[in-house]
Order: C-alpha cells, then structure tokens, then sequence
C-alpha cells in the first residue's frame, strides 16, 4: 500500500535539502529575480549533492541508486521553497539525464550521461513547449520526418530553459502524428537560437525560443532507437515535478503569510485573530496537504511502473490552480505589503501563474 510517511534515507534528503534552501537559496533568491541571473555558486553546491548523477548506471560515471519520482517530488518542493527559479535551473539536466536512463539505447546512454557525472555542472534542457495557442503535447506542431536515414526537424519552441548554454538538447517532436524524442546536439545546421525571453516570473532562468528549419540529425539520435520512448511516462515525470515545485511554491507563502498574520497588529489584536483571515490561511493549509498527498500518490504509481495518467493530470491541474490561489491570498492577507517588493509573496505570485503553462520544463 502507498504510505505517506517517507523512508528514513528519504526524510534524511528532505532535511538535507530544506537546510540548503534555507541557508542557501534564500539568501539569493530576490538578488537572483533582480538581476535575472543565479549565483554559480548555489549551482555548484547543489550539483555536489548528486541530484542529478544519483541516477546514472555506475558504467556511465554515476551513483547507479535507483530513480525514484516520489523521492524526486520530496527533493523538488524543498528545493522550490527556496526559489523556484533556482529549482528549474538545479534540476534542468534532468530534463536530458531522466530520458537517457529510462528509454535511451547503450549508444546514446555512453555518448551523453559521462558528461553529467563530472565536477563541475552540466547543462541539459528539453524542449516541448511551442508558441501557439493551447499547445497540447500530444498534438505537437513541430515535426520530424525520416528522410535518407536521417532525421528532418521543423518547427518552433518556446520556454527552453538554458538554452544559451545546454548541449544536448532533447527535442519533442511529432512523428507521423505521435510525439517522439530527439537528441539535437549544439551547433548542428538549421539550429537557431533566437533571444532570451522576458518573462513575468521566473525572471532569474534563461529560458528562449529556438527555431529548427531543416534540421537534420542521425537516425540514431531518435531516444530510444527504434523502438522509440515512452511519451506519456516522460510527460507525467515533469508534471509529477511541477506539481512538487508548485506545492513547495505555495507553501512558501502561505507560511508566510501566517506568520505575518500572527504578527501584524490592526485594532488591537493580530489580524490572524479574524475569521476572515483565518479561514482564508485553513484553506490553504489544506490545499497544499492535499496537492501533496495526490501527488505522491501519482509518483508512487510511476515508481511502481503502473498507469498514471489519470492521476498526474488530475493533481497538474489541481497543482495549477492551488499555487495560485494560495500565492494570490497571501498577497491578499499582506494588503498593501504584498504588493511590494520588500515582500517576497508578490515574486511567489508571478511564479506561481505559470505553472499552468509550465510543461516539460522540469522533470524527476
């Protein structure tokens, strides 16, 4: 039965990590939304703990531990309590490693994962995203189509985290009407890079559009060869770590905002003492348990390799809503405090509304 009291190696990574992001991530986030860039050395530090290498088989560098997406949720709300902007750009080669390891032939597995278990951080990205109206990923409008044993991409994406520095890229891409995954190495003809994109939040991560016309890669850099991936599995890892982020998103204001309350006095008592104001905190206290406790319930069944659509899209679409409601009442509750930016619920806020449109940008 699912349990939903994490193992004692997973309570001791959950402490690990709420420490690094309090003494850490917190110091910098406002600094990193300011500026619109992330400290190396929060990257580094991170990278040291092997969230990303804890994965990779020991013949390609790696710790060889087994891949695990409620531990990966555990790891990804903390992380984003802390910043989310830091988060996506902590886990973004996740993004390239997670299908490598799980769909990837030996060749793409010994030619990419080496340069992930090294020193010093390596950059990987996916792109999924595209600018038309309601993107739906299995309907995607980018293409790839067999042409002389090769591989012709065309087409158009958005929201690349990290595109300026990452190599590889792994594409999606529709292949005769089914979504497929495709690795673009930096630098190969009818790539292009267009600029970096001004977003409402997240403002600290680079994230770009990026064109393909005529793109032309092997045949062998189709993940998985052959047989292809898994589509609907690698989308519900991203929505099981959004989903976590969003939580970890929310409970950063909401706690927050209680405490605000407990300490803002207005007419003679603690603003917290009203009902409307302790009904709106209740509210989201239990929305977020909630969120949480679906989503486990979604990791676990993709731990178990059983069926999980269902359930990942109902908490992406709960998880959506949720940080919103949450982010936008905390503002709610500061009043006019929450509006500026000597608090941090305004950043929480634009963070959180983009969740709804944040697919394939983070994955566990």
């Amino acid at each position: 039965m699912i349990s939903f009291s994490p193992s004692e190696d997973q309570q001791m990574m959950v402490n690990l990590v709420k420490q690094f992001a309090t003494d850490e991530i917190r110091k910098f986030y406002r600094q990193a939304d300011e500026s619109g860039q992330i400290p190396d050395n929060i990257v580094n530090t991170a990278w040291d703990m092997g969230f990303i290498s804890s994965c990779i088989p020991t013949e390609h560098g790696g710790l060889g531990e087994e891949g695990s997406a409620v531990t990966g949720a555990l790891i990804a709300e903390e992380l984003a309590w802390g910043d989310l902007a830091m988060t996506m750009k902590i886990l973004a080669p996740n993004l390239t490693v997670i299908p490598l390891v799980e769909t990837g032939t030996l060749e793409q597995q010994t030619r990419y994962l080496a340069s992930f278990c090294q020193s010093k951080y390596a950059t990987g990205t996916a792109a999924l995203l595209e600018p038309v109206l309601n993107c739906d990923p299995f309907e995607l409008k980018t293409t790839a189509a067999r042409r002389n044993g090769d591989y012709v991409i065309n087409g158009k994406k958005c929201f690349v985290p990290l595109a300026n520095e990452a190599d590889p890229f792994l594409v999606y891409a529709s292949e005769n009407g089914k979504p497929q995954a495709f690795l673009v190495d930096k630098g190969t003809a009818g790539f292009a890079l267009n600029e970096r994109e001004k977003n409402m939040g997240i403002k600290a991560l680079p994230t770009y559009e990026i064109t393909f016309d005529n793109c032309v890669i092997p045949a062998a850099n189709r993940l998985g060869g052959e047989a292809g991936c898994d589509f609907t599995r690698l989308l519900n890892r991203s929505r099981v770590a959004l989903t976590a982020m969003a939580v970890g998103v929310a409970k950063a204001a909401f706690e927050y905002a209680r405490d605000y309350a407990k300490t803002r006095i207005a007419f003679g008592e603690p603003i917290a003492s009203r009902q409307a104001i302790a009904f709106m905190l209740a509210e989201m206290a239990i929305e977020i348990d909630a969120t949480r406790f679906m989503n486990w319930e979604a990791a676990w069944k993709l731990d178990r390799k059983e069926d999980a659509l269902k359930e990942v899209s109902l908490v992406k679409t709960y998880a959506d809503d949720m940080s919103l409601m949450v982010t936008d009442r905390a503002v709610q509750i500061l009043g006019g405090h929450g509006y500026v930016r000597e608090h941090p619920v305004e950043l929480w806020l634009r963070n959180a509304r983009g969740f709804a449109m944040f697919d394939g940008m983070a994955m566990v």
